[in-house]
């Protein structure tokens, strides 16, 4: 008697099995493993959903596809939920969009403390195109001369951007400063005070700061939490994957920016930029 050949998928209709109970399954050591690094990223991310997370596990160089990741997820009771978004009022004081490479840059301030309970301020400076934080800057103070400092320095390696925006705060009004970005040709956008959402990237970067470093360290001084903003501020710009940029670091979509018709990258030549200096 000749046994018939047949192939496994049509083997496991004729029993009632479905075909993929025919092909390998996870080990259940694999499985465990992977669950525990999922843990692992979910509370060192707790804001981030199973994306983001397979993003991570894939730089990572784990084999994965994002439905495993996403069953995985919520099997462990991981998901979370979206974010309520808030609607964008319309109207002439709502900021432009950016378009390109050093088309619009970001200015704003952050507070924190140290362990001794000194203030800590910091000036954060980042390219809303590219999502690249350009400066971190920290100190007890800042006067309009040293937020010009920073600009210029990254002015220098850049190139200048097409505008800047800023809070309308007092600290972004100062006669010096305003004249000094007129001169550079500079052009300024203002988000109007206690509207934050008027620059929706801003307050994401802020917190992502905020989540990601300035609530999990502990600062010494001024010059340790420069280390450490300097530190983080790396693995941003380099390492940590976007989802509003397809899952690739600033770095990376910076990268793939760099030849387009708008993108002189950027900006006007940093040999432009004129020192002013500041009046009196």
């Amino acid at each position: 008697m000749v046994a018939a050949q047949i192939k496994p998928e049509r083997a496991c209709v004729l029993v009632g099995l479905s075909k993929s109970s025919w092909h390998d399954q996870p080990k259940p050591r694999q499985d465990s493993e992977l669950r525990q690094r999922i843990h692992e990223l979910a509370r060192e991310y707790p804001r981030r959903g199973y994306r983001f997370i397979h993003a991570l596990l894939v730089r990572a160089g784990v084999t994965i596809n994002k439905k495993r990741v996403r069953r995985l997820w919520r099997e462990e009771g991981l998901t979370i939920k979206p974010k309520t978004s808030r609607k964008i009022r319309t109207g002439a004081s709502i900021p432009m969009q950016a378009e390109y490479p050093n088309h619009v840059w970001t200015y704003d301030f952050v507070f924190d403390q140290t362990l001794e309970g000194t203030t800590l301020k910091i000036l954060t400076l980042t390219d809303e195109f590219t999502r690249q934080s350009l400066a971190l800057r920290v100190a007890e103070s800042f006067t309009s001369l040293e937020v010009k400092a920073v600009l210029q320095g990254v002015i220098a390696q850049r190139g200048a951007p097409g505008f800047i925006r800023s809070d309308n705060g007092s600290e972004f009004i100062a006669r010096d400063l305003g004249i000094w970005l007129a001169v550079q040709d500079i052009g300024t956008r203002f988000i109007e005070p206690g509207k934050p959402w008027q620059n929706g990237f801003a307050e994401s970067f802020h917190s992502r700061l905020r989540e990601e470093c300035l609530n999990r360290e502990v600062f010494y001084s001024v010059k340790h939490a420069q280390v450490l903003l300097d530190d983080w501020r790396r693995f941003y710009n380099s390492a940590r994957p976007h989802s509003s940029l397809a899952y690739l670091t600033p770095d990376e979509f910076a990268q793939q920016a760099r030849g387009r018709p708008a993108d002189p990258l950027c900006g006007h030549s940093a040999a432009n930029v004129a020192v002013i200096p500041s009046p009196g």
